[in-house]
């Protein structure tokens, strides 16, 4: 099995990308996002890389990171979740954003994916729940998402909570801190508490 791809960038397709190693050049199904991380031709690049055997076919996923290629392999593990859907969602969502969508349980920040319905991403939410913490920490990214996970239990986080992530978020934070504060937030204002309120709670946390 592949498991890391070391060499130079010879071209790029649509969803895919050459990497020559010593001159072979092995073609790389990625997500749009690592895609756009990659190098230009004729540089060189490291490539975390998942492969998949069939009967017929041996195909290479690559990726910017190992943190992203076990959020690969976690989506696939979700019952209706292909390899293509994984990269579309990983194409739209950087691995803190999934994790924070998940945490929250936010079914229609996952559905902004390409094929992914709101059945799909409730799958994806549900089934994921338990596991984006761990993962989260094993990896070494920002603990926020299991502080918030800690703090949910088992609620689903309510629709204004999501909706002061969102806005939080339009004014320029990163989606693991937009989650960390409203989640305090709403251990705060109490589960009625609409988003106005959960807004301007989460902005005082993030000033402090």
């Amino acid at each position: 099995m592949i498991g890391k791809l070391k060499g130079i960038i010879d071209s790029y397709g649509p969803d895919w990308v050459i990497v020559d190693c010593g001159g072979v050049g092995y073609i790389v199904h990625c997500s749009a996002q690592t895609l756009q991380a990659l190098p230009a031709p004729g540089e060189a690049a490291t490539v975390a890389i998942e492969t998949y055997v069939r009967e017929d076919q041996i195909r290479l996923f690559g990726f910017a990171s190992d943190h992203e290629r076990e959020w690969f392999r976690l989506l696939n593990s979700v019952q209706g979740v292909g390899t293509r859907m994984a990269l579309g969602v990983l194409g739209v969502l950087k691995p803190s954003e999934l994790a924070s969508a998940i945490a929250l349980q936010d079914k229609a920040m996952i559905a902004r994916a390409p094929g992914v319905g709101p059945k799909v991403a409730g799958r994806i939410c549900a089934e994921l729940k338990d596991k984006a913490p761990a993962l989260s920490g094993a990896i070494g990214s920002d603990s926020a998402v299991a502080r918030l996970q800690a703090e949910l239990g088992d609620k689903v986080a309510p629709q204004p909570a999501a909706d002061a992530v969102s806005a939080l978020v339009n004014l320029g934070y990163a989606q693991i801190q937009a989650s960390a504060a409203i989640a305090k937030a709403m251990r705060e204002a109490g589960e009625g508490a609409e988003t106005a309120k959960l807004i301007r709670l989460g902005l005082r946390e993030l000033s402090q």
